[in-house]
């Protein structure tokens, strides 16, 4: 006769501190697009946007929680504790940028009606999310000199980060037709495949097919990638801001804004890619005793 399997119940994944924090951003999550979908009012591309955000979070992270509580995660081709960290570090920069986005987008002032308020409080909430993302980061970062997890440690964070913020710039841009507005494109999209690989074959337990170890890997093109972003820093804006102040005319979907924002965004990656280096650096001369 065939034995049945029974799938064993750890209890651990939902009191610890980081299976609280899973729980208290599952149930934030779904408070948010819930109570945004009662205002029916997300239907432009902002909208859309902070939808998915809530809703794709609410999924994997109650997928995550499902999984450690049965203890089914071992059964999966990848790795668990790096797949988990890049999440939660994903979850919080998306759940972060929505609760600026969403209040900016629909929310005017002065804020009046039953429709507003939900508004309101589902931006409350979307903080509060966010918070609860941060904490499972925190929790869940590497110690100093631990390397077994690559995707919890500074660097292997740093590299989510720097995808995240490559895919909203790709979402700021539009036409770049001058020669030096096509590399600052080439350096976004070079930077971002290639960290895109790192994250993906660190998740599928590929880095064994790398020629050479990771923290040297890391070293090189972090500073190959530093000084494509130091050119981008430089060229974006001066191609872009050719033309003076920012227009009077200048609307929601203003170019100029666009522009600005692709600008601060370069910026942002450009300190990621120096502080990832240093941390590079760090572990491959210097090891912890």
């Amino acid at each position: 006769a065939g034995t049945m399997a029974m799938a064993t119940v750890n209890l651990h994944a939902v009191t610890s501190w980081v299976g609280i924090a899973r729980l208290f951003a599952v149930v934030l999550s779904c408070i948010a697009f819930s109570l945004v979908a009662s205002t029916g009012d997300f239907m432009d591309s902002y909208g859309t946007w902070c939808m998915f955000t809530w809703c794709f979070c609410f999924a994997v992270t109650l997928l995550v929680l499902v999984l450690e509580l049965l203890e089914l995660y071992p059964k999966l081709p990848l790795s668990w504790d790096d797949f988990t960290s890049a999440f939660s570090m994903l979850a919080a920069l998306m759940v972060f940028t929505t609760s600026v986005v969403f209040p900016s987008i629909f929310i005017s002032s002065p804020c009046r009606g039953s429709k507003c308020a939900r508004q309101a409080v589902a931006t409350a909430v979307s903080f509060l999310c966010f918070f609860a993302y941060a904490v499972e980061v925190g929790l869940t970062r590497a110690k100093p000199g631990d390397i077994s997890s690559f995707l919890s440690t500074v660097p292997g964070l740093l590299k989510v980060f720097e995808a995240y913020v490559a895919c909203l710039i790709f979402s700021l841009l539009d036409t770049f037709s001058k020669a030096g507005l096509q590399w600052c494109v080439a350096v976004y999209s070079i930077c971002f495949i290639i960290t895109l690989i790192i994250i993906i074959f660190t998740i599928g337990r590929c880095l064994t097919y790398m020629p050479c170890p990771l923290e040297k890997m890391l070293v090189g093109y972090n500073t190959l990638a530093l000084m494509m972003y130091i050119t981008a820093t430089v060229l974006w804006p001066f191609y872009r801001f050719q033309e003076g102040n920012r227009p009077d005319t200048c609307g929601k979907n203003c170019k100029w804004d666009k522009n600005l924002g692709v600008t601060f965004l370069t910026i942002f990656n450009l300190i990621a890619y120096l502080v990832d280096l240093v941390y590079s650096t760090r572990m491959v001369f210097i090891r912890a005793p």
